[in-house]
Protein backbone atom coordinates (compact mmCIF):
# COMPACT_ATOMS: atom_id res chain seq x y z
CA UNK A 1 0.00 0.00 0.00
CA UNK A 2 2.68 2.31 1.20
CA UNK A 3 4.50 1.84 -2.44
CA UNK A 4 1.77 3.10 -3.83
CA UNK A 5 0.56 6.39 -1.88
CA UNK A 6 1.44 9.53 -3.94
CA UNK A 7 0.21 11.71 -1.34
CA UNK A 8 0.67 11.93 2.51
CA UNK A 9 -0.42 14.40 5.44
CA UNK A 10 0.79 14.48 9.19
CA UNK A 11 -1.55 14.94 12.13
CA UNK A 12 -0.10 15.67 15.65
CA UNK A 13 -1.15 15.83 19.35
CA UNK A 14 0.90 18.03 21.03
CA UNK A 15 0.40 18.16 25.63
CA UNK A 16 2.93 18.67 28.01
CA UNK A 17 3.77 15.08 28.94
CA UNK A 18 4.01 13.55 25.49
CA UNK A 19 3.37 14.33 21.52
CA UNK A 20 1.91 11.98 18.87
CA UNK A 21 2.52 11.98 15.56
CA UNK A 22 0.22 9.95 12.54
CA UNK A 23 1.51 9.78 9.09
CA UNK A 24 -1.48 8.86 7.05
CA UNK A 25 -2.30 8.86 3.21
CA UNK A 26 -5.51 10.50 1.10
CA UNK A 27 -7.79 7.93 2.57
CA UNK A 28 -6.99 8.52 5.73
CA UNK A 29 -5.62 5.24 6.44
CA UNK A 30 -2.62 5.77 9.14
CA UNK A 31 0.84 4.43 8.15
CA UNK A 32 2.90 5.17 10.77
CA UNK A 33 2.51 6.28 14.26
CA UNK A 34 5.18 7.89 16.29
CA UNK A 35 5.50 9.10 20.24
CA UNK A 36 7.91 11.46 21.85
CA UNK A 37 8.51 14.06 24.51
CA UNK A 38 6.05 16.70 25.18
CA UNK A 39 5.71 19.87 22.92
CA UNK A 40 3.33 22.22 24.59
CA UNK A 41 4.04 25.67 23.87
CA UNK A 42 5.27 28.25 26.54
CA UNK A 43 5.46 31.72 25.80
CA UNK A 44 8.61 32.97 24.32
CA UNK A 45 9.82 29.17 23.72
CA UNK A 46 8.19 28.60 20.31
CA UNK A 47 11.03 27.72 18.79
CA UNK A 48 11.78 25.16 21.19
CA UNK A 49 8.47 23.16 20.82
CA UNK A 50 8.56 23.73 16.74
CA UNK A 51 12.29 21.84 17.17
CA UNK A 52 10.79 19.01 18.63
CA UNK A 53 7.84 18.43 16.46
CA UNK A 54 9.77 19.12 13.12
CA UNK A 55 11.76 16.69 14.28
CA UNK A 56 9.53 13.75 15.15
CA UNK A 57 7.58 14.55 11.84
CA UNK A 58 10.74 13.95 9.26
CA UNK A 59 11.67 10.92 11.63
CA UNK A 60 7.95 9.54 11.69
CA UNK A 61 7.57 10.24 7.70
CA UNK A 62 11.12 8.26 7.32
CA UNK A 63 9.89 5.46 9.12
CA UNK A 64 6.61 5.75 7.78
CA UNK A 65 8.71 4.53 4.02
CA UNK A 66 7.68 7.98 2.73
CA UNK A 67 10.45 9.84 2.71
CA UNK A 68 10.53 10.41 -0.64
CA UNK A 69 7.35 12.73 -0.37
CA UNK A 70 6.75 16.13 1.01
CA UNK A 71 3.49 16.37 3.48
CA UNK A 72 1.04 18.28 1.53
CA UNK A 73 -0.37 19.43 4.87
CA UNK A 74 0.80 19.10 8.49
CA UNK A 75 -1.64 20.08 11.44
CA UNK A 76 -0.66 20.49 14.49
CA UNK A 77 -2.66 20.12 17.66
CA UNK A 78 -0.36 21.56 20.25
CA UNK A 79 -1.31 22.47 23.77
CA UNK A 80 0.01 26.44 24.62
CA UNK A 81 -1.47 28.49 21.74
CA UNK A 82 -4.98 29.20 22.88
CA UNK A 83 -3.08 33.02 22.50
CA UNK A 84 -3.08 33.89 18.96
CA UNK A 85 0.37 35.33 19.51
CA UNK A 86 1.95 31.62 20.48
CA UNK A 87 -0.09 30.00 17.83
CA UNK A 88 1.46 32.32 15.04
CA UNK A 89 5.02 32.47 16.57
CA UNK A 90 4.64 28.41 16.34
CA UNK A 91 3.36 28.58 12.80
CA UNK A 92 6.29 30.71 11.10
CA UNK A 93 8.45 28.85 13.58
CA UNK A 94 7.28 25.25 11.89
CA UNK A 95 6.91 26.93 8.32
CA UNK A 96 10.41 27.98 8.66
CA UNK A 97 11.44 24.00 8.92
CA UNK A 98 9.93 23.52 5.85
CA UNK A 99 8.28 19.86 6.98
CA UNK A 100 4.86 20.22 4.88
CA UNK A 101 3.54 21.98 2.11
CA UNK A 102 0.99 24.03 4.17
CA UNK A 103 1.36 23.67 7.81
CA UNK A 104 -1.75 24.76 10.14
CA UNK A 105 -1.19 24.82 13.84
CA UNK A 106 -4.32 24.57 16.46
CA UNK A 107 -4.98 23.83 19.69
CA UNK A 108 -5.01 20.17 21.34
CA UNK A 109 -8.42 20.81 22.18
CA UNK A 110 -9.94 22.06 19.04
CA UNK A 111 -8.00 18.76 17.54
CA UNK A 112 -9.79 16.45 19.95
CA UNK A 113 -12.88 18.25 19.52
CA UNK A 114 -12.62 17.71 15.36
CA UNK A 115 -12.52 13.69 16.13
CA UNK A 116 -15.01 13.77 19.06
CA UNK A 117 -17.83 15.43 17.06
CA UNK A 118 -16.20 16.78 13.48
CA UNK A 119 -18.54 19.86 13.14
CA UNK A 120 -21.55 18.52 15.91
CA UNK A 121 -22.35 19.95 18.69
CA UNK A 122 -20.99 18.84 21.99
CA UNK A 123 -18.59 19.54 24.71
CA UNK A 124 -15.14 18.28 24.81
CA UNK A 125 -13.38 18.28 28.54
CA UNK A 126 -9.73 17.58 28.49
CA UNK A 127 -7.58 16.27 31.78
CA UNK A 128 -3.98 15.75 31.30
CA UNK A 129 -0.98 17.92 32.38
CA UNK A 130 -3.33 20.54 31.88
CA UNK A 131 -7.00 21.49 31.65
CA UNK A 132 -9.43 22.76 29.00
CA UNK A 133 -13.13 22.44 27.92
CA UNK A 134 -13.84 23.68 24.97
CA UNK A 135 -18.15 23.22 23.29
CA UNK A 136 -19.62 23.65 20.22
CA UNK A 137 -23.64 24.98 20.58
CA UNK A 138 -26.18 23.40 17.90
CA UNK A 139 -25.77 26.63 16.01
CA UNK A 140 -22.42 26.07 15.68
CA UNK A 141 -20.91 28.71 18.03
CA UNK A 142 -17.43 27.45 19.85
CA UNK A 143 -16.47 28.37 23.10
CA UNK A 144 -13.73 27.05 25.82
CA UNK A 145 -13.68 27.20 29.34
CA UNK A 146 -10.61 27.15 31.77
CA UNK A 147 -7.01 26.55 29.85
CA UNK A 148 -5.43 29.46 32.12
CA UNK A 149 -2.52 27.89 32.63
CA UNK A 150 -0.28 26.48 35.05
CA UNK A 151 0.00 29.41 37.20
CA UNK A 152 -3.72 30.79 37.57
CA UNK A 153 -5.42 27.86 35.85
CA UNK A 154 -5.98 24.43 35.03
CA UNK A 155 -7.71 23.28 37.73
CA UNK A 156 -8.41 19.33 37.84
CA UNK A 157 -5.74 18.94 35.83
CA UNK A 158 -2.33 16.72 36.44
CA UNK A 159 -0.14 19.19 37.52
CA UNK A 160 -2.80 20.55 40.07
CA UNK A 161 -3.23 17.81 41.71
CA UNK A 162 0.91 17.86 41.98
CA UNK A 163 0.82 20.57 43.13
CA UNK A 164 -2.00 20.58 46.07
CA UNK A 165 -0.58 16.89 46.85
CA UNK A 166 2.85 19.12 47.29
CA UNK A 167 0.96 21.49 49.57
CA UNK A 168 -1.02 19.05 51.78
CA UNK A 169 2.68 17.61 52.59
CA UNK A 170 3.96 20.66 53.34
CA UNK A 171 1.47 21.37 56.13
CA UNK A 172 1.19 18.04 57.36
CA UNK A 173 5.41 18.03 57.99
CA UNK A 174 4.39 21.35 59.96
CA UNK A 175 1.84 20.07 62.15
CA UNK A 176 -0.90 22.57 60.53
CA UNK A 177 -2.78 19.27 59.02
CA UNK A 178 -2.95 15.32 60.74
CA UNK A 179 -0.32 13.31 58.83
CA UNK A 180 -0.83 11.85 55.34
CA UNK A 181 -0.21 8.82 53.17
CA UNK A 182 1.26 11.48 50.73
CA UNK A 183 3.99 11.97 52.19
CA UNK A 184 5.54 8.55 51.52
CA UNK A 185 3.59 8.24 48.72
CA UNK A 186 5.01 11.67 46.93
CA UNK A 187 8.72 11.25 48.38
CA UNK A 188 8.94 7.55 46.72
CA UNK A 189 7.69 8.73 43.20
CA UNK A 190 10.87 11.76 43.64
CA UNK A 191 12.99 9.60 45.12
CA UNK A 192 13.53 11.88 47.86
CA UNK A 193 14.32 10.65 51.78
CA UNK A 194 13.07 14.16 52.90
CA UNK A 195 10.65 16.47 52.97
CA UNK A 196 12.79 19.91 53.04
CA UNK A 197 14.30 18.32 49.79
CA UNK A 198 11.02 18.79 47.93
CA UNK A 199 11.67 22.48 48.12
CA UNK A 200 14.61 22.57 45.49
CA UNK A 201 13.00 20.17 43.35
CA UNK A 202 9.25 22.25 43.18
CA UNK A 203 11.15 25.26 42.24
CA UNK A 204 12.51 23.79 39.11
CA UNK A 205 9.70 21.60 38.32
CA UNK A 206 7.87 22.70 35.07
CA UNK A 207 4.05 21.38 34.91
CA UNK A 208 4.71 18.29 33.14
CA UNK A 209 7.48 17.63 36.39
CA UNK A 210 4.03 18.32 39.18
CA UNK A 211 1.77 16.12 36.54
CA UNK A 212 3.97 12.84 37.48
CA UNK A 213 3.19 12.77 40.89
CA UNK A 214 -0.30 12.40 40.04
CA UNK A 215 -0.60 8.81 40.01
CA UNK A 216 0.38 8.70 43.54
CA UNK A 217 -1.98 11.21 44.47
CA UNK A 218 -4.95 9.02 43.00
CA UNK A 219 -3.46 5.70 44.22
CA UNK A 220 -3.11 7.11 48.15
CA UNK A 221 -6.79 8.45 47.63
CA UNK A 222 -8.24 4.69 46.15
CA UNK A 223 -6.11 3.28 49.25
CA UNK A 224 -8.45 5.62 51.86
CA UNK A 225 -5.67 8.53 52.77
CA UNK A 226 -8.48 11.29 53.37
CA UNK A 227 -6.51 13.90 52.40
CA UNK A 228 -5.68 12.62 48.93
CA UNK A 229 -9.41 11.49 48.30
CA UNK A 230 -10.56 15.03 49.26
CA UNK A 231 -7.74 16.69 46.90
CA UNK A 232 -9.21 14.34 43.99
CA UNK A 233 -12.57 15.08 44.84
CA UNK A 234 -11.84 18.42 44.06
CA UNK A 235 -10.25 18.32 41.03
CA UNK A 236 -13.08 16.10 39.63
CA UNK A 237 -15.29 19.16 41.09
CA UNK A 238 -13.08 21.67 39.28
CA UNK A 239 -13.57 19.81 35.87
CA UNK A 240 -16.95 18.98 36.19
CA UNK A 241 -17.74 22.73 36.83
CA UNK A 242 -16.23 23.66 33.46
CA UNK A 243 -18.45 21.36 31.25
CA UNK A 244 -21.72 23.03 33.35
CA UNK A 245 -20.52 26.65 32.16
CA UNK A 246 -20.52 25.41 28.75
CA UNK A 247 -24.32 23.71 29.24
CA UNK A 248 -25.35 26.69 30.59
CA UNK A 249 -24.13 29.15 27.51
CA UNK A 250 -23.84 26.71 25.01
CA UNK A 251 -27.12 24.83 25.17
CA UNK A 252 -29.33 27.39 27.98
CA UNK A 253 -29.42 24.67 30.46
CA UNK A 254 -27.64 22.05 31.84
CA UNK A 255 -30.53 19.82 32.16
CA UNK A 256 -30.87 20.30 27.91
CA UNK A 257 -29.16 16.52 26.66
CA UNK A 258 -25.44 17.34 25.47
CA UNK A 259 -22.55 15.41 24.35
CA UNK A 260 -19.93 14.92 26.47
CA UNK A 261 -16.38 13.68 25.99
CA UNK A 262 -13.81 13.38 28.09
CA UNK A 263 -10.03 13.05 26.54
CA UNK A 264 -6.65 13.03 28.27
CA UNK A 265 -4.43 11.16 30.39
CA UNK A 266 -6.22 11.51 33.54
CA UNK A 267 -10.07 11.01 31.94
CA UNK A 268 -8.92 7.49 29.84
CA UNK A 269 -11.61 4.55 29.78
CA UNK A 270 -11.18 2.48 33.11
CA UNK A 271 -9.53 5.78 34.77
CA UNK A 272 -10.61 6.44 38.61
CA UNK A 273 -11.00 10.01 38.16
CA UNK A 274 -13.02 9.46 34.86
CA UNK A 275 -15.24 7.26 36.87
CA UNK A 276 -15.68 9.76 39.65
CA UNK A 277 -16.07 12.51 37.22
CA UNK A 278 -19.06 10.12 34.94
CA UNK A 279 -20.83 10.44 38.39
CA UNK A 280 -20.52 13.79 39.59
CA UNK A 281 -21.83 14.82 35.75
CA UNK A 282 -25.01 12.73 36.59
CA UNK A 283 -26.16 15.49 39.45
CA UNK A 284 -24.52 18.28 38.13
CA UNK A 285 -25.42 18.77 34.82
CA UNK A 286 -28.00 16.06 33.89
CA UNK A 287 -28.98 16.41 30.65
CA UNK A 288 -24.70 15.39 29.69
CA UNK A 289 -24.48 11.92 27.52
CA UNK A 290 -20.78 11.16 28.31
CA UNK A 291 -19.15 9.54 25.08
CA UNK A 292 -17.30 6.52 25.88
CA UNK A 293 -15.53 6.16 22.48
CA UNK A 294 -12.16 7.28 22.83
CA UNK A 295 -11.19 10.71 21.70
CA UNK A 296 -7.89 10.94 19.37
CA UNK A 297 -6.62 14.43 18.64
CA UNK A 298 -3.77 13.18 16.27
CA UNK A 299 -6.81 11.36 14.18
CA UNK A 300 -8.84 14.61 14.65
CA UNK A 301 -5.66 16.52 13.31
CA UNK A 302 -5.48 13.98 10.39
CA UNK A 303 -8.56 14.78 9.35
CA UNK A 304 -8.56 18.70 9.74
CA UNK A 305 -5.40 17.90 7.03
CA UNK A 306 -7.10 16.33 4.67
CA UNK A 307 -9.58 19.45 4.82
CA UNK A 308 -6.38 21.13 3.81
CA UNK A 309 -5.37 20.17 0.93
CA UNK A 310 -9.76 19.52 -0.30
CA UNK A 311 -10.09 16.47 1.09
CA UNK A 312 -12.71 14.62 3.21
CA UNK A 313 -13.34 11.36 4.56
CA UNK A 314 -14.30 10.16 7.69
CA UNK A 315 -11.84 7.89 9.87
CA UNK A 316 -11.41 4.36 9.76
Amino acid sequence: MSAQTELIVVGVDGGGSSTRVYVADEQAHVLFKATGEGSAVTPGAEADSAEILGAMVRNAVIDAEMGHLMPRALVVGVAGVGREAQRIALQQELERLEVADAVVVISDAEAAMEDAFVEGPGILLIAGTGSIAWGRSPSGVMQRCGGWGPVIGDEGSGAWLGRKALQVIAAAHDGREPETALTGAILTALELDDVSAIITWAASATPAHMATLAPAVLTAAEVGDLRANTIVTMAVEELALHVRALARTLFVDERAAIPVALHGGLLGKGRPMRKRLEHRLKTLVPGSIVRHQTVDAARGAVQMALRTIGLSIEAP
